[in-house]
């Protein structure tokens, strides 16, 4: 039987409360609640933490929640690289291309509009993210209109997208490092390895490394959402094992992630005043977002795509036209969660750039939704073979237990 009901409803559902977050945030910024709304984000609670003293909510939000959001990242991509659609040079070939492309000229578009102003260089990256919940949730809607080879096509691209965001976050928004730290974190995560291959197999004892590397890399100087990943990449998958680490702890996150961190991010983060109107797109931050996902996200993955298979270096997706493959493009355009995290890195020191770039995130990730969505639905329909969705079923319900499984079937 398929277990296509279980994962794939929570990735609709997800992408679906996160487009409600967004609009929620915006609501609450614009309207009578704008103060309270911005109050309760920049309220301090905790402990004294290392680099930061007592953390905002917003800062929590950001740097500890976001942390559990790139482990269920890492546990993603490690199991795709070793057991699923990562797992040979032919299945990575396809995306791996489309994404590369589709981060490298978004940047470069963005960067052509700000036209190299220094007090701007450092968002070339916000546009260059692709927002994965946010994009299921436009395929949701869409249904039959989406083909699964399309559907595995774009979840694909935005599984490495994420790598590449990981990759940039680590290397261009890190702070001056705190060697002592930095030794610390990278002994810790060296630790969760050896145990991994030493045998242990409970998920508690990489739980509480995890916590500790989380302290260690706050305290580094090196993004703390950086620990997540390192976290994931020491779980064991368990190859050939009935029950997999890496597979349950993923399954036991995924809903609390995708249902509370990320729209909670989205509410947090996507509160932008609108006050300014439509003439605010065209100051050049928000301009060269906009047109770096809009049109630099749609004209990197497409042409990938078709120099890709005209070139015969990997096969067009099963059940796809040109048409449909263009507008999954342009729905990679959606950066959302990624960008807007990437934005407040970018410009830590000031607010009102941050406050610009949310702008051009916001409008470029809407305007790539709408086209996209009128690409997709106005698209003439493929046959979807009994194989196509067989594929597409069992690669969203690979993260569930065997005990899952049994039941299901």
């Amino acid at each position: 039987m398929s277990t296509h009901g279980s994962k794939s409803h929570q990735e609709r559902n997800a992408g679906l409360l996160l487009i409600a977050a967004a609009g929620l945030a915006l609501l609450l910024a614009n309207g009578p609640w704008a103060d309270a709304y911005h109050h309760a984000l920049e309220a301090r609670i905790g402990p004294v933490m290392p680099r930061h003293g007592v953390m905002s909510v917003h800062e929590w939000i950001a740097d500890a929640l976001m942390a559990v959001f790139f482990l269920l990242v890492g546990l993603e991509v490690k199991r795709e690289w070793y057991q699923g659609r990562l797992a040979s040079a032919a299945e990575r070939r396809l995306p791996i291309i489309a994404a590369i492309a589709g981060m490298a000229i978004p940047a470069m578009v963005y960067l052509g509009v700000t036209r190299g102003d220094p007090a701007l260089v450092s968002g070339w990256a916000i546009p260059a993210a692709t927002d994965i919940a946010f994009a299921i949730g436009v395929l949701a809607i869409l249904g039959r209109h989406a083909p699964p080879a399309l559907k595995l096509l774009l979840v694909t691209i935005a599984i490495i997208d994420d790598i590449g965001a990981v990759i940039i976050i680590a290397l261009a928004y890190t702070a001056d490092l705190d060697r002592a730290a930095l030794a610390g974190m990278l002994a810790v995560a060296g630790g969760m390895a050896a145990m991994g291959q030493f045998g242990v197999r409970r998920l508690v004892w990489f739980l509480a490394g995890f916590a500790i590397l989380w302290l260690l890399t706050l305290a580094s100087g090196v993004h703390a959402t950086i620990a997540g990943v390192l976290a994931a990449l020491t779980i064991p998958l368990g190859t050939g094992e009935a029950r997999s680490p890496l597979k349950r702890l993923e399954h036991a996150i995924h809903p609390w992630v995708m249902f509370g961190v990320v729209p909670l991010f989205g509410l947090a983060s996507a509160g932008v005043s609108l006050a300014g109107g439509i003439g605010a797109l065209a100051e050049p931050l928000p301009l060269g977002i906009l047109l770096g996902l809009f049109v630099g996200k749609q004209l990197g993955v497409f042409a990938a795509i078709y120099a890709v298979v005209r070139l015969k270096l990997a096969p067009m997706p099963r059940g796809t036209n040109w048409r449909q493959l263009w507008g999954a493009a342009t729905l990679c355009g959606i950066g959302f969660t990624m960008s807007l995290f990437i934005g407040a890195l970018a410009f830590p020191a000031s607010p009102a750039l941050v406050e610009a770039a949310k702008i051009g995130i916001l409008a470029g990730s809407l305007l790539s939704a709408l086209i996209g969505f009128l690409l997709l639905r106005t698209a003439p329909a493929e046959p979807t073979t009994p194989e196509d969705q067989e594929e597409y079923d069992d690669v969203f319900a690979s993260d569930e237990s065997d005990d899952e499984r049994r039941r299901s079937a």
